[in-house]
């Protein structure tokens, strides 16, 4: 039977707590250790109950791992090289008992958790390459291509429920609100998309933002959206508001390349520069480093069922796994400190590296503990 990583946490704390009397036991590490891949990842996702997490290379590879704390316990469980092309996202069916794949192949395949065995495949699904995929529930997946098309699929029929296209470029990224009424879409023409996926039409695009929007995530309580761009600029957008950004900050990076949320206020940004940055979102704030992929871009981000854990993957051909157990305690409040001029971007893990990326809040955090101390 499976150990999920919420009981494997709390089995570690109380090895803490009785470090006194009993020995921890070797081998115990504060997170799995790297699986290393023969490809770059573009695709990753954790199961929604298992101590599971699928990854797509771009060589069309798709692998399904069991993950540990333990040294050495990490297996493949299974593969498969059904796509032609490019794996470019993966996500768990609602009872991970399916994973959904998309490629550049065009296609989008239905495979078996437990063994990988191919039981659906939905060939030439879109026209152009797919780049994005989204669970909307236990049937309906919705899929984005590189020309900026978007499907909405009923796993019990043929054909797709609804075909749009209203982008003009690729579409980066999706995402749903709470009632799976509206889709949100963000692009590479520079434009947050909304599809009324309940009535199966189009709302509105949003004014083009300065360079492609490359993710999307709702934030504080379903109020905000939030949206990454190539130029390293988070936009931020009220909810009903889409017209137009209520807000927007840049961060010390060269891009942001994906963002997965953590809290309510907190997401985690992945860019070409490696490194991968805690934000906060109103007030807006760096938080810190929570890891990098040394120099090399990180290509995905996932956060585990449990939310211990967030996994990245890199040009390195990494999966990497980080602690984010120091970032779920983090407050941010509206004091703003006086700005300070090349400070390093503080560590929120253990293998985290401090780094020059800097600016105004950032260390806020530390700054208040010293002040506490004293």
């Amino acid at each position: 039977m499976d150990r999920t990583c919420e009981e494997k946490a709390t089995e570690h704390k109380s090895d803490e707590e009785d470090s006194d009397s009993t020995e921890v036991p070797s081998g115990i590490r504060d997170t799995p250790e790297d699986i290393i891949l023969e490809a770059p990842a573009n695709g990753l996702a954790f199961h929604p109950a298992r101590d599971l997490l699928a990854a797509g290379d771009v060589d069309g590879d798709v692998f399904v791992f069991s993950y540990s704390c333990q040294e050495g316990e990490n297996k493949e469980l299974w593969s498969s090289g059904h796509h032609l092309k490019s794996c470019r996202a993966v996500v768990f069916s609602e009872d991970g008992q399916k994973l959904v794949t998309v490629s550049k192949d065009k296609a989008i395949h239905v495979l078996d958790v437990e063994q990988g065995r191919l039981e659906r495949r939905i060939s030439k699904a879109h026209g152009a390459p797919i780049n994005s995929l989204l669970l909307v529930d236990k049937n309906i997946l919705a899929t984005g291509d590189d020309t900026g098309g978007i499907r909405l699929w009923d796993q019990r029929k043929e054909g797709p429920l609804m075909d749009m296209r209203q982008h003009e470029e690729y579409i980066a990224d999706m995402a749903l609100d709470p009632d799976k009424k509206l889709l949100l879409t963000a692009s590479g023409d520079g434009c947050l998309g909304v599809f009324n996926i309940k009535r199966r039409r189009f709302e509105l695009l949003s004014e083009p933002q300065s360079g492609d929007l490359t993710s999307v995530t709702i934030m504080k309580c379903g109020r905000k959206v939030a949206c990454g761009s190539s130029e390293g600029t988070i936009y931020l957008f009220n909810w009903n508001g889409f017209g137009a950004t209520s807000d927007r900050f840049a961060l010390r990076a060269e891009s942001i390349d994906c963002m997965v949320p953590v809290t309510d206020s907190l997401l985690c940004t992945g860019s070409t520069d490696g490194v991968i940055r805690a934000v906060n979102i109103l007030p807006n704030r760096v938080v810190g480093s929570v890891g990098q992929h040394a120099g090399e871009p990180v290509e995905e981000l996932a956060l585990s069922h449990c939310g211990r854990f967030l996994a990245s993957s890199g040009h390195d051909q990494r999966l990497k796994f980080w602690d984010m157990a120091q970032l779920q305690s983090v407050v941010v409040d509206d004091y703003r400190r006086r700005k300070k001029k090349g400070g390093p971007l503080k560590a929120l893990s253990s293998k985290a590296w401090s780094t020059d990326d800097f600016f105004a809040g950032l260390r806020e955090e530390e700054e208040k503990r010293e002040d506490d101390s004293d």
